[in-house]
C-alpha cells in the first residue's frame, strides 16, 4: 500500500502566502475585512514581531494549517497492491424481439396460457440469472432496435430491463437485420472469438433498413457467432364464426434464421413451447468461456478529509487564540486605573 495524490501539481502553491506578503504593496487605507483569515494574520504578526514566543507559535500554527489545506486540496489517496480477478466468463448480447406478433397466447406456465413474451421472460430470466460472472448485454427489437443494456457484469440490472420490457415498446414490426447491426456494433471491441449474439423471434424481417442476410454476412465477417431462435406453436386453436379450428400459429421465417445462424458459425433452435425453450437455453449454456479475459483493479480509500479536518481545526484555534489575545493587556500602563 502507498499514498498518492491525485492532483500533486497543487503542492505548486505551498508559497503563495509568502509570495503576497512580500510582493504585493501595503494598502494605503486599512479597510474592514469581510472574512478573517488567520494564516495570513499569524504570518504578518510573526514577520513583524519576531521576537515574540507567542507570535512565532501562531505563525506555525497557521503555517501547518496551509500546508495540510493544501495536501487536502491535492487529494491523497491509499492505494492498495493490484487485485487480479481471473474471468472464465462469456459475453453474450441477447436481441429479444417484443414486436406485435410476441402477445400471442400459445405458450404454457404453470398450466395457463400466457403471451410469447411472458414465456421468453420467464426462461431467459432464469437463464441470464445463472450466468454469474458472465458479461451479458441486451437489445429490444421491434420496428427498430434499441440498446436496452450494454455488456455488463449486472445481471440483476439487466434481468429487471427484460422484464420492463412491453409488446409494441418498439413498434409492431420486426427488424431482425436491424437488431443483428446493432449487436455487431457493440460487439466489436470484445475479442474476435467470444462475439457471440443471442437471436429470438417469432416472424419475418418486416421492416428496418438492413437486410438479415447482409446482416449476417457482416457478422461472418466480424466473427460473430449468432444463435437463432424461432419461437411459437406451429399451431393454435381459436374460436371462429365457424366453430374451433386449428389455424397456423407463426408466421415464422425459418429458412431465413437458419441461414443466418450457418452463415455465422452458430446454430438455429426452434422452440415450440417453454420446455423446448429452456431446453435450448441449456445448451446456450453450453457455449465457450472468454479466454484470456483478466479483471483488475486497485483498491483505492480517500484520505483528503483528514487533511482538511485538522486545518480546519488548527485555524479555528488560531482565531480563538487571536480573539483572547487581543483582550489581554500587553504592558502595565493598559491596566485599568483605579
Amino acid at each position: 500500500m502507498n499514498i498518492e495524490f491525485f492532483q500533486p501539481w497543487v503542492f505548486a502553491l505551498l508559497p503563495l502566502p509568502i509570495l503576497v506578503v512580500l510582493l504585493l504593496p501595503r494598502a494605503a487605507t486599512a479597510l474592514p475585512a469581510a472574512l478573517r483569515m488567520p494564516f495570513f494574520s499569524g504570518l504578518q504578526a510573526g514577520l513583524s514581531k519576531p521576537g515574540k514566543p507567542l507570535s512565532r507559535g501562531w505563525l506555525m500554527l497557521a503555517i501547518i494549517s496551509w500546508i495540510l489545506l493544501v495536501s487536502a486540496a491535492a487529494q491523497p489517496r491509499l492505494i492498495g497492491k493490484t487485485v487480479h480477478i481471473p474471468m472464465s466468463g462469456r459475453s453474450l448480447m441477447m436481441a429479444i424481439d417484443i414486436s406485435g406478433s410476441m402477445q400471442t397466447e400459445d405458450m404454457q406456465i404453470g398450466g395457463q396460457m400466457v403471451d410469447r413474451l411472458q414465456a421468453v421472460k420467464k426462461v431467459a430470466g432464469d437463464f441470464i440469472q445463472k450466468r454469474k460472472g458472465d458479461r451479458i448485454g441486451l437489445i429490444l427489437f421491434g420496428s427498430q432496435a434499441y440498446l436496452q443494456a450494454p455488456l455488463t457484469f449486472d445481471r440483476k440490472t439487466v434481468n429487471i430491463l427484460l422484464n420492463e420490457a412491453q409488446i409494441g415498446l418498439a413498434g409492431k414490426q420486426t427488424a431482425i437485420g436491424d437488431a443483428i447491426g446493432l449487436a455487431i456494433k457493440r460487439l466489436r471491441k470484445i475479442p474476435a472469438k467470444n462475439r457471440v449474439l443471442i437471436l429470438l423471434t417469432d416472424g419475418a424481417n418486416t421492416a428496418g433498413s438492413v437486410d438479415p442476410l447482409k446482416a449476417s454476412d457482416l457478422a461472418a465477417q466480424q466473427g460473430v457467432r449468432i444463435y437463432t431462435i424461432g419461437v411459437g406453436a406451429d399451431s393454435q386453436l381459436v374460436n371462429t364464426p365457424f366453430g374451433v379450428q386449428q389455424i397456423s400459429g407463426s408466421e415464422l421465417d425459418e429458412s431465413t434464421l437458419q441461414a443466418i445462424a450457418s452463415k455465422t458459425g452458430g446454430r438455429y433452435f426452434r422452440a415450440r413451447d417453454v420446455r423446448s425453450l429452456a431446453n435450448i437455453y441449456r445448451v446456450l449454456d453450453k457455449i465457450e468461456p472468454v479466454s484470456n479475459d483478466d479483471l483488475s483493479y486497485r483498491p483505492m480509500t480517500e484520505l483528503y478529509h483528514w487533511p482538511l479536518a485538522l486545518a480546519l481545526l488548527l485555524s479555528l484555534l488560531i482565531a480563538l487564540g487571536s480573539s483572547l489575545g487581543s483582550r489581554l493587556p500587553r504592558h502595565p500602563s493598559e491596566l485599568p486605573r483605579a
